[in-house]
């Protein structure tokens, strides 16, 4: 009855198995390591770019807030209506 099913579960077992076995264990491995030199400089670059933005947004809002000083209630009643 199950005669049909022996050829490809054996193609199964010889063919794709060990390739995905090998292909997981691979990418196991590789996600266990970390980060490599490369991608921790990236990593401390893209900090040191959010550190900076939020300087830069700090700065626009003290001096928004020297400006306009009702900004933030305008803002937030623009948000409501949203």
């Amino acid at each position: 009855m199950f005669e049909f099913m022996y050829v490809p579960t054996i193609l199964f077992m010889v063919i794709v198995a060990p390739i995905w076995l090998a292909m997981h264990y691979k990418s196991s491995r590789q996600s266990n390591q970390g980060l490599n030199q490369d991608d921790r400089q990236v990593l401390e670059d893209m900090i040191g770019t959010i550190d900076k933005l939020g300087d830069r947004i700090e700065a626009l809002e003290s001096i928004l807030d020297e400006d306009h000083s009702d900004w933030r209630e305008r803002n937030a009643r623009t948000q409501q209506r949203n």
